[in-house]
């Protein structure tokens, strides 16, 4: 069943597999076989190499495993339904000199791959489209007969090249086939350096180059209502590339990008677009989740940046088809409709509106106003929105944020004001688990915490007790303080960078009202063990904090709360 040089292919694999599962028992004491975060330290330093080495190499094998196990299994059906025809299995040909057989596509033996500069593009399009494999035999031929594509590609690659991507996730499959064999390093060599490249984090599923694919294939089915589909699947497929070289993969694969276009035909203004979807492909989803989307300055920032609709939408897509690559906690209802929001503001401004007329949210509302006017303590909740209306005094936030980590609850967004000395606060949470908000206990805990009848601290100390997190990674970046001058006019906007853990918001908001500042908004951002809050502040008097010296004790006192 295997192929010549298989079973040697497959003891090496098996090697570095074996090897990693052993010290993973080893460093953990116990028969556990899946080699987490946690854990790839460790059984890297016994394996004496890096944990992304470790990483890459597992990634290697694994693959090498898959494609083996795929082919032979494949070889075993082919021969099956060539001798029972009940199976249906019949050759049919699909192109000039391409026919599928059995699940597997194969050059017909006329044809020459000298002859056909194409061909491998073109066998890869009938492959995906069928959901088949080249079979091994033509892969081979390809190999050894099939020239380098032209530099730059002739109008009729880049359209094959296109017509791959855009077969979807049927396309991955094969395009991983033309890597395994050197094929796809023929169109881009940059891929040399993503390939098996692992991410170590939390927050990505895969290797940088099955991501690049899985976003390509995201984007394929996201094409409506964008003017330049080509675009948006290669740009997909490079947002990433410049990840693995020293620098910012940002600016790196920019860099390559302005290689990468010319080389597959793509003029000089489509190349630009192709480089500002990867310049700005985390503008979407930062803005949206970090910064106040009713303030007209958000939405001016946006629309300077991204210049014109067209590159508005095409971004859009690339946000929805990254993150869906990424992992299930890059993507969901809420960052969804944030973008969502984002992306028609930003293009109502584009199309010569006003930026204010969209951004002006009124806040509080005729209904929170009633609820001043009371004159009392109310405290709403609704679905996964908690409204807190009380007299101002310093410290509301912060209480209501430490009972809302008492309770498991996350908060994603807050909004909060004063208005004839009572404080209106609306809180957006959502449970850890996913579960369904219970707010019974919760407003009770609420109440007694306003009356200053819960030990909030002591509560939370207790739930950091019985929810300890595993012992965080050493490559995990320190906290990091930033304020954004640039980000807003009627407030000063601070993000604290740090590790996620139980009640990190109450401890960064009592820090803010240790120095007599009231959080107008607060944003939440999780990327796996990594926290992004976006607080915008303002001093009692409704001012900006621009004095220099108050600026660093406060990023000293933030810094603390979040160590």
């Amino acid at each position: 069943v295997l192929e010549e040089g298989d079973a040697d292919a497959l003891a090496a694999a098996e090697e570095v597999l074996f090897a990693a599962r052993v010290e993973l028992h080893r460093c953990t004491g116990r028969a556990n076989d899946r080699l987490g975060l946690q854990d790839q330290d460790a059984v890297a330093a016994a394996l004496g190499t890096t944990a992304d080495g470790l990483m890459a190499d597992v990634a290697r094998a694994a693959r090498t495993v898959s494609w083996i196990a795929d082919e032979a299994w494949d070889r075993v059906a082919t021969s099956l339904s060539s001798s029972v025809s009940l199976l249906g299995w019949r050759s049919r040909a699909q192109a000039p000199g391409l026919v599928v057989k059995g699940g597997q596509v194969d050059l017909e033996g006329s044809v020459d791959p000298a002859n056909r500069p194409d061909l491998v593009l073109e066998a890869a399009v009938v492959a995906a489209r069928k959901r088949a494999r080249i079979s091994r035999e033509s892969l081979q031929r390809l190999v050894a007969r099939a020239p380098a594509p032209a530099d730059p590609w002739p109008t009729s690659t880049r359209e094959r090249f296109v017509e791959l991507l855009c077969c979807g996730h049927d396309a991955i499959t094969v395009i991983e086939a033309l890597d395994h064999v050197g094929l796809w390093e023929r169109y881009l060599p940059e891929w040399s350096v993503v390939r098996n490249r692992p991410q170590r984090n939390a927050y990505h599923r895969f290797t940088v180059d099955r991501h690049l694919l899985e976003a390509a294939a995201n984007a394929a089915a996201l094409t409506g209502g964008v003017d330049r589909p080509d675009l948006l699947v290669v740009g997909a497929l490079l947002h990433d590339i410049g990840k693995g070289r020293p620098g910012d993969h940002t600016e790196v694969g920019m860099g390559l990008i302005r290689e990468i276009g010319p080389r597959m035909g793509f003029d000089e203004d489509d190349t630009e677009v192709l480089v500002d979807l990867c310049r700005w492909h985390l503008l979407l989803p930062d803005v949206a989740t970090r910064r106040d989307l009713s303030d007209e300055v958000t939405i001016r920032s946006v629309a300077d940046a991204v210049g014109d609709v067209g590159r508005l939408h095409l971004l859009a897509k690339l946000t929805e088809a990254d993150s869906l690559a990424t992992g299930p906690a890059a993507w969901g209802s809420w960052k969804a409709e944030l973008v969502r929001e984002l992306v028609r503001r930003v293009d109502h401004h584009l199309r010569g509106g006003d930026p204010a007329v969209l951004a002006r949210v009124e806040f509080p509302d005729a209904h929170h106003r009633a609820l001043v006017a009371a004159r009392s303590v109310t405290v709403e909740a609704d679905g996964e929105v908690l409204t807190v209306v009380a007299p101002d005094r310093p410290g509301l936030f912060s209480r209501v944020a430490g009972v809302l980590a008492i309770a498991g609850l996350e908060v994603r967004s807050a909004d909060a004001t004063s208005l004839d000395g009572m404080a209106v606060e609306v809180f957006h949470v959502s449970s850890r688990f996913g579960t369904t908000v219970s707010w019974d206990r919760v407003v009770g805990s609420l109440e007694a915490a306003l009356d200053r009848r819960l030990a909030i601290e002591a509560r939370l100390a207790e739930r950091v007790r019985a929810y300890a997190p595993q012992a965080s990674r050493p490559d995990l970046p320190p906290p990091a303080v930033c304020f954004d001058d640039a980000a807003s006019t009627t407030a000063t906007v601070v993000e604290v960078h740090a590790r996620d853990r139980v009640g990190v918001l109450y401890r960064v908001s009592r820090a803010f009202a240790e120095f007599g500042l009231d959080v107008r908004t607060a944003k939440v951002q999780t990327l796996g063990e990594l926290i992004v809050d976006t607080f915008y502040v303002t001093d009692a008097d409704g001012s900006l904090v621009t004095d220099p010296d108050v600026r660093a004790e406060l990023e000293r006192s933030l810094i603390h709360a979040v160590t």
